[in-house]
């Protein structure tokens, strides 16, 4: 007959608080010996002994999976959508697991932009006319450095005995502590901490910087956005701190369901009155797609995307997207540039 180890273990704990409670001189030593046993087994090792090995595909067809032709990551053999559970009770496994099948999708994801989108992925500076925008990466995780705890107890007048205890329990403790936090956030293998990245540490910060860096120092005269979502908080927050460059430079704005709100954001009369004349928020709804939605800001117009699904809105409505940009880009074209009098420049000048 097969024991498992946890029955093993748990076996000498309930004998040991029997006896406890019976009473018996050598209660103490017994306690304190099954503790030091008990502190020599190493409980992540233990979790680790019946895991398969951490060694995944590095390709989608190694993992059985494929995107069909919706676009939709589905089993090669079952046509299942992904499964996070690949493996009941090994949670760290199926993690890891997903992780390295995160990397590889990401990997085709740039590969398709490049591919079928024709965009080319290069480091900072951007020289192209297409730049997308990257707001959500604002930091960088790397492991936290271990800084080695002094005891507090070295100066004191206890016995080298005694600190020497305490110095051990501190230890144990810890050990216990980290390995629970483990199992709790089993993904989570090392501390870690948040580098943020220098004049990009919010979608807000990174929108600016890209503006001042390089869309305002390129030769376009017709600067189009796509903002989704947070984006368009971001760019509103833009034309807070670039009004007049953006009035300038930028022809016409998409938003998609876009979260930003002029009245919380503090957006100004002038910002307002010109949002509305050149922005169109295409926002999740049932109704068919431009229907006109009522809003309660008094930003911009807002129409339906053609669908309820959030992360759908930009997709379904990029047609009208484009058309609305080339109706922008046709009339910024046909109207005549206003005549530079000394009132003008004035005007201008003080603007900047």
């Amino acid at each position: 007959m097969s024991i498992s180890l946890s029955s093993l273990i748990l076996l000498p704990i309930w004998i040991s608080m029997a006896q406890i409670q019976q009473g018996g001189p050598d209660e103490k030593e017994k306690t304190t010996a099954l503790k030091d046993l008990l502190s020599r087994i190493d409980l992540d090792e233990l979790m680790k002994k019946d895991e398969p090995p951490l060694d995944f595909p590095d390709t989608l067809e190694g993992f059985e999976y494929a995107f069909n032709e919706k676009g939709q990551l589905r089993h090669i053999k079952t046509g299942e959508p992904f499964v996070f559970n690949y493996r009941e009770d090994l949670h760290r496994w199926n993690q890891k697991r997903y992780e390295a099948l995160g990397e590889i999708i990401t990997k085709y994801v740039y590969e398709l932009l490049e591919k079928d989108c024709n965009l080319k992925k290069i480091s900072i500076p951007e020289g192209y006319g297409v730049i997308v925008l990257n707001p959500n990466e604002n930091y960088i995780e790397v492991e936290k450095p271990k800084i080695p705890v002094q005891s507090s107890s070295d100066s004191s007048d206890e016995p080298a005995e005694k600190r020497e205890r305490k110095d051990k329990v501190s230890k144990e403790t810890k050990k216990r502590r980290d390995f629970y936090e483990k199992y709790r956030n089993p993904q989570r293998e090392k501390e870690m901490m948040q580098l943020y990245i220098r004049e990009n540490g919010s979608p807000e910060e990174h929108a600016v910087y890209v503006w001042d860096h390089f869309i305002a120092q390129s030769a376009a005269e017709k600067v189009f956005f796509v903002a989704h979502s947070y984006g368009g908080l971001a760019f509103v927050e833009l034309m807070i701190q670039r009004e007049a460059d953006v009035k300038s430079k930028v022809t016409a704005v998409a938003l998609t369901d876009s979260v930003h709100n002029v009245w919380h954001q503090e957006a100004g009369k002038t910002i307002r009155e010109w949002m509305r004349e050149n922005c169109c928020n295409w926002v999740s709804s049932s109704e068919p797609l431009d229907t006109s939605v009522e809003s309660m800001l008094p930003d911009c117009p807002r129409v339906s995307a053609g669908t309820d699904r959030h992360e759908l809105t930009s997709w379904k409505s990029f047609p009208s997207i484009f058309k609305f940009f080339t109706e922008a880009s046709e009339a910024k074209s046909s109207s005549p540039k206003p005549a530079l009098t000394r009132r003008s420049h004035r005007i201008k000048h003080e603007e900047l």
